[in-house]
Order: C-alpha cells, then sequence, then structure tokens
C-alpha cells in the first residue's frame, strides 16, 4: 500500500558534517527540552539561546513548544510568532554554512527579514541567529581561544576557519549586547584535529559548556561526549572534570554508553551525555543509564562517591563500592599503578626514560617469579621476595 500523505521532518534527513559536528535528531532534541521546567513555554519574558547551532532544529522545537504555551497570552496568531522569533530565541551559528541552514529551518526563509520570513519584524538579514566570521588567535602555533593547530587551521580566506564565535572571546555576553538569558542549550562541537589521527584530536566541548556557564542563565542542557567522566587527555579535561564532579547544580544526567542510542550511524567513543545544570538548585543528581533506547538503571545520587576520583558510571556499583569503603582496608590503588606495577620502578629517576623493572633470569636462593610483559617483552624473571 503506498502511502501517499508521508511528510518527513527534513531535519531528520541531513547526513553529518563529521563525527564532531553532528546534526541533532528532533526527538533527541525534544528529549533534552523535557528536562526543562514546563512553566518556562509559558513564560513570554523568558529568553532561549543556543549558541551552537547547525540546523536550527534545537530553535525550531523550542518555538513550538512556546508558540502551544504562550497561545493564551498572545492569542494572536502572528503576533505570537512575532514575539517568539523577536524577543525569546536567540542562536549563534558554528559556520557560515550552518548559519544559513539555521535561518531557513528556524525563519522559514534564506534571509530572516525576507519577503517569505514568518517573523515580521526583524530588519537584519541574520534576525537572532548571529554568525560572524572569526579568525583564531595564534600564539606559538595553538589557537589561545581553543588550542587549533595553527599548521591545520589557518586557512586560506575561502575556507571554513572553524574559529567558533561563542568560544572566541573573552565577553561572550557581548554577542547579545549584555542580554541575559534563562536557558542554554545545545550540541556543541565536541573535537579539533591537531594534525594527529582519531583519539588524538583536541577536545573542545568542554569549553562551550564553560562559556555557557560564565553567561550564568537559570539552566545549561547540553548533550556532549561522556569521556569527561573519568578519560581524556592529562590536562584538556582534568579540570573540566573536577569542577564538574563537584558542581552540585547539576541535577540530571542521562548516559549512554553506545552513541548510537542517540546519533544513528555515528561512533563516538566512550559514548555522550547530556544534562541539566540548574543555578539555583543544589542537590545531588539523577544519573539516568540507557542501553539499545530504554532506561535501564536509574539512581539519586552525588557525581564524586566519597573516595573516589571520577565519576562511577554504573549505578550498580555504588552499593558495591560502600560495601568494600566498610571493610577500611587499603585500598588496591596502594599497590599498584599504571605507570609503575607494584611497585617496581620502570623509570629512570628524575627523568621520564622508560627502563625495564630489576629482576635476574635464573633462580637464586630465596627468589620468587617475575612474570614480565612489558617494555620490549621478556618473559619470566626471579626477584628478591623483599622487594615485594
Amino acid at each position: 500500500m503506498i502511502q501517499t500523505n508521508y511528510n518527513p521532518d527534513v531535519l531528520t534527513c541531513l547526513a553529518n558534517l563529521s563525527n564532531d559536528e553532528v546534526f541533532t535528531p528532533p526527538n533527541l532534541v525534544n528529549d533534552i527540552l523535557d528536562l526543562l521546567p514546563q512553566e518556562l513555554w509559558s513564560n513570554p519574558n523568558t529568553k532561549f539561546l543556543d549558541p551552537v547551532s547547525k540546523s536550527g532544529v534545537f530553535l525550531r522545537e523550542m518555538a513550538k513548544r512556546l508558540m502551544k504555551g504562550l497561545e493564551t497570552q498572545i492569542p494572536d496568531k502572528q503576533e505570537r510568532i512575532n514575539h517568539i522569533f523577536g524577543k525569546q530565541l536567540y542562536g549563534i551559528a558554528i559556520t557560515e554554512l550552518t548559519s544559513l541552514l539555521s535561518c531557513r529551518s528556524v525563519y522559514c526563509s534564506k534571509t530572516a527579514n525576507g519577503k517569505y520570513s514568518i517573523c515580521e519584524t526583524f530588519t537584519t538579514e541574520q534576525g537572532n541567529i548571529h554568525y560572524k566570521r572569526m579568525q583564531h588567535t595564534w600564539q606559538n602555533g595553538k589557537c589561545t581561544y581553543c588550542g587549533a593547530s595553527q599548521e591545520v587551521y589557518d586557512r586560506d580566506d575561502a575556507l571554513e576557519t572553524y574559529a567558533y564565535n561563542f568560544i572566541h572571546t573573552e565577553q561572550p555576553e557581548k554577542i547579545f549586547n549584555n542580554m541575559k538569558f534563562d536557558v542554554i542549550v545545545g550540541n556543541p562541537p565536541y573535537q579539533l584535529s591537531d594534525g594527529g589521527f582519531g583519539a588524538s584530536a583536541k577536545p573542545i566541548y568542554h569549553k562551550f559548556v564553560e562559556q555557557a556557564k560564565k553567561l550564568n542563565p537559570r539552566y545549561i542542557s547540553m548533550i556532549i561526549p561522556a569521556r569527561w567522566f573519568a578519560g581524556g587527555r592529562v590536562g584538556e579535561l582534568t579540570d573540566f572534570r573536577e569542577k564538574m564532579l563537584r558542581d552540585k547544580r547539576i541535577r540530571i544526567i542521562h548516559d549512554f554508553q553506545d552513541a548510537r542510542d542517540c546519533f544513528p550511524g555515528v561512533e563516538i567513543k566512550g559514548g555522550v551525555n547530556y544534562f541539566l545544570w540548574d543555578r539555583d538548585n543544589e542537590g545531588p543528581c539523577k544519573v539516568c543509564s540507557h542501553t539499545g533506547g530504554v532506561i535501564t538503571s536509574e539512581a539519586v545520587r552525588f557525581l564524586l562517591e566519597d573516595g573516589a576520583t571520577t565519576f562511577i558510571r554504573y549505578n550498580e556499583a555504588i552499593p558495591i563500592l560502600k560495601k568494600v569503603q566498610a571493610k577500611e582496608e587499603k585500598s588496591f590503588a596502594e599497590l599498584v599503578s599504571a605507570n609503575d606495577p607494584f611497585g617496581f620502578d620502570i623509570r629512570v629517576e628524575g627523568s621520564m626514560k622508560r627502563v625495564k623493572p630489576k629482576f635476574k633470569h635464573n633462580p637464586f636462593d630465596g627468589a620468587i617469579n617475575f612474570y614480565y610483559n612489558g617494555w620490549r617483552k621478556e618473559g619470566i624473571g626471579y626477584i628478591d621476595e623483599k622487594y615485594v
């Protein structure tokens, strides 16, 4: 049977720009927006910002909710449209291409002040979707704002610079003339190539979260890679992770170990998560774990457990941790580490040069077997028991 009235949402049909700049499916956007208090949609004074607009889907879906929520307060449909798009919804596009795409998705017109724009009050082509071509600020071969490699991103004017407007300024509030935003939502770019390959690329998603906090909105909700829970480059995410884990304003996290549950066909190692940051309400966080499109576990807890230095991703592991801690025994971490297994020195003192542990190839009195399969591989050896 041929279905003649099928009218697909064009924003579900877009190919992703890359694994680092992915378009957000409309159903996922609405799951993220569901985290926000519902009374926001019936408040004509609430201001929303998507600082990383790509397809414009966040702004479009917020507009749908506001159109319904303000129906009784602003009965006239055109007046309501003018008010919502002109005074409540704002975006910052990440590239020139996405600025045009966002404008078309949100205003139904190539230009915000064009003949076919649904909003009648704009006097500029961009409307409330800001985009300005930016240049990186180079110092010692790196951008001082985002850390981009000058070798990779110092480009001809005809090419996109990927100097994202929102994070290439010390004063993000100036972009919209010191406007105060109640809600900041979005799906930021995840990383920039630094001349390496794959995982060697430089993470930048945390910079968008930190910049959003500078604007001090009432709520922040973003979907980002989950690598900040525990992993990532030393120095790149360490400070960010520490601040996030100790921030009691993060009240909800939805965690997806397989990013394809959110972005079909896209592999993001470590998965993704989206969160709700509530400026005025501190407390424990509701952590929801997802697998295969369903919530598999849910717990209300603090992100940093006593005695832990990283986020424990599995809710089921928390009671196990508490049972172990109740024994008040020494931690296994005191016996073994990633760099110096079981306390055997594998670096030259005062240097980063790696050397093999000191052991003998032949047995001797008081020796115990020592199995070593590390630097340059060795096999079985013998070591004095007193060193263990």
